[in-house]
């Protein structure tokens, strides 16, 4: 038996809040839009946003929807086209609202990635695969 992903729920105590991030900063469109959830147009994975009370109430009032959430749980990893377009998306979000984490720069593992925070604190990354050097002879 094979599952495959289909969509990404980011659950927030505020909805609207959340939404209008990534809505307003990251430039996503919104498909569906209700109180307790709201969900984008994105090309392969789904992404919405839920409210935990609304979670609670579709499990059974589950402790995991009740507690307040400690520490970073996810991490989404928005892919440019270039380490130019990480560097201009990055400083054009910060300046819409999104937290610096850590500016862009280029990465051991070959991509040039920054970090930011959503107005709920968690941690996402820009970034883009840097362009092979090429050696001359």
């Amino acid at each position: 038996m094979r599952v495959q992903l289909e969509g990404i729920t980011v659950l927030s105590n505020d909805v609207s809040r959340l939404a209008g991030f990534y809505r307003d900063v990251l430039g996503f469109k919104v498909v569906m839009e209700e109180s307790h959830y709201v969900e984008f147009v994105n090309d392969g994975i789904r992404l919405a946003i839920c409210s935990k009370p609304l979670m609670a109430d579709n499990t059974n009032g589950h402790y995991s929807f009740v507690e307040e959430r400690r520490g970073q749980a996810f991490e989404l990893n928005f892919q440019c086209e270039s380490p130019e377009a990480v560097r201009d998306i990055y400083h054009d979000i910060v300046s819409k609202g999104a937290t610096s984490i850590t500016e862009p720069k280029s990465m051991s593992w070959g991509h040039t990635t920054g970090f930011f925070a959503d107005p709920d604190g968690n941690i996402h990354s820009l970034f883009a695969i840097n362009p092979i050097a090429k050696h001359e002879d």
